[in-house]
């Protein structure tokens, strides 16, 4: 895990960069204490980093999850109640781990991931121009198109431009000159550029372009537009910021439905964030998915004992740690390490942070995910693949990340439904003469009941007085829907006088009386007629 230390810690320090700002904002968008957000992030990166198989993957608060807390908060009777359904819900994830339920994964089409992290991408720059430009009124971390303060994504870039403050602003721009010249020149040059990364040079800069600019009525950066990070008095303070589960409630129904909800909800954006960063990451390493899960759930039930929020796999700190070149886990647990140092050690330091800055930093983790050059790529990749991509990154985009994955995969089944109905079968006119027609057709490798229509629609439009070849040798898998569609065209086949000729693997037969018993019989049983 040490191997590549020299990688992991330049990155562990941009994703604690990008953590910070939405541990607190996911916090304060779900209702919670801002330190809940802290804790979560903490144990997401020590704990889960730990124990997780994932390389480069990245736990923390999740922002999908902000509603749900949201309600629950109000609905259980106080934050101490759902505390409870943390814990329980991070106890039936260990079980969804210990039942294999990780297999789920690898059931998303890649368009569909690809779309995911695209809307993610487009949702990161959205989110962000507000804060670029000092316009904080939304929290960090709240992804939602409907936005906790009543706006929504565009009414809340729309309002930026009479609330732009020049200090912050300013700030910001200069920030994003020095990461996209840190990435595209200076990282090239020498390796030094490479240890010490863009991120923390601009947000070094940020705090000193703060300190120096401080009361200043225009280029002065207010405290509304600065990290917000809770600061203890000393160790009794300190501890009076955990808080800790009322489980005398644990016998409260409500509690154990909001906590099933959690875990499956939790469990399904770990699994899609885990399909995500395994197609990032450019060693192609394959992420346990079941360990995943078991991985979660301890670290939902030690966040929930000590007062954090729900934790999932997150793939905005994911994505932030894969373009910084983080090689292994050891990049995830740092920065939960620098989360809690930070917190103990400098917390009026990170007081002094810029939120524009941190947008800056953003802006380049939402290009990276959402470059234009993937929409041409997937375009040309034919309608199959761009139809479910696109539908899921406006999904994504317009509602939420689970509603966006939910129409592309539905989009994409029904992909998969129009295909199957086409490639059903192969239908050849081989001879046609005054006495009638010569057809073969040949059943594909696999036919289903999906394949009904299709195959029922060409039986019913062969002409009178034809002769049918009908070739299932290489078919591995008939529904008996299609067994008793041939049983049926057998009767009528002799009404409008078509000769069937059967050719299978358990032999070739003529005008068989029976296919559902020609099915179903052994093939060492068979007589050929």
């Amino acid at each position: 895990m040490f191997k590549y230390i020299k990688n992991d810690l330049p990155a562990s320090i941009v994703v604690f960069f990008v953590a910070l700002p939405l541990c607190l904002g996911i916090a304060l968008a779900s209702g919670a204490p801002l330190f809940s957000g802290l804790i979560a992030g903490i144990i997401g990166g020590i704990v889960v980093g730990a124990l997780s198989g994932s390389q480069i993957g990245v736990s923390g608060p999740a922002a999908g999850l902000a509603a749900i807390v949201l309600t629950a908060i109000g609905t259980l009777g106080g934050y101490e109640n759902f505390l409870v359904a943390v814990v329980i819900g991070g106890v039936i994830q260990m079980l969804f781990g210990v039942l294999r339920a990780g297999i789920i994964a690898y059931y998303f089409p890649s368009s569909v991931i690809k779309g995911m992290l695209t809307g993610i991408g487009i949702i990161i720059i959205l989110k962000q121009i507000p804060h670029f430009f000092g316009y904080d009124a939304d929290p960090e971390g709240d992804w939602a198109f409907f936005q906790v303060d009543g706006e929504n994504t565009f009414s809340e870039i729309a309002n930026t431009v009479n609330s732009i403050s020049p200090g912050a602003s300013l700030i910001a721009i200069v920030a994003l000159a020095i990461l996209i010249l840190w990435n595209q020149v200076l990282s090239k040059k020498s390796k030094i550029f490479e240890l010490v990364q863009g991120p923390l040079v601009a947000v070094v800069l940020g705090i000193v372009y703060f300190a120096f600019t401080k009361g200043d009525a225009i280029w002065g950066i207010s405290d509304e537009h600065l990290v917000k990070v809770p600061v203890p008095d000393g160790f009794d303070s300190f501890i009076g910021l955990f808080s800790f589960p009322n489980f005398s409630a644990i016998g409260n129904t409500e509690i154990w439905i909001t906590a099933f909800t959690m875990a499956l909800v939790a469990s399904l954006e770990t699994l899609l964030c885990v399909e995500a960063t395994d197609k990032l990451d450019p060693l192609k390493r394959v992420t346990p998915a079941n360990r995943e899960l078991l991985a979660q759930g301890v670290g939902n039930s030690i966040s929930g004992l000590i007062g954090g929020l729900p934790i999932t796999q997150v793939i905005v700190r994911s994505s932030a740690n894969i373009q910084s070149g983080g090689r292994t886990k050891l990049s995830a647990i740092l920065h939960g390490f620098l989360l809690l140092a930070s917190v103990l050690i400098i917390p009026r330091l990170l007081n002094m942070i810029p939120l524009s800055v941190l947008a800056a930093i953003l802006f380049i983790v939402g290009y990276k995910l959402a470059k234009p050059s993937l929409f041409k790529t997937m375009y040309k990749a034919g309608w199959k693949q761009f139809v479910p991509f696109i539908v899921t990154v406006v999904g994504i985009v317009f509602a939420d990340l689970l509603v966006g994955i939910t129409l592309g995969l539905g989009v994409g089944i029904v992909v998969i439904l129009i295909k199957s109905y086409q490639n059903s079968h192969f239908l050849h006119i081989q001879e046609k003469g005054n006495d009638g027609h010569r057809i073969k057709m040949t059943l594909a490798e696999e036919v289903t009941f999906f394949n009904k229509g299709a195959i029922l629609k060409e039986l019913d439009q062969i002409p009178q007085n034809s002769y049918l070849e009908l070739d299932v040798v290489n078919t591995k898998y008939l529904d008996n829907d299609i067994i008793e569609i041939l049983h049926d065209f057998g009767s009528k086949a002799k009404n409008r006088n078509i000769h069937i000729k059967l050719i299978s693997e358990r032999g070739i037969v003529e005008n068989p009386d029976d296919y559902i018993e020609f099915f179903k019989k052994p093939k060492n049983q068979l007589n050929k007629k």
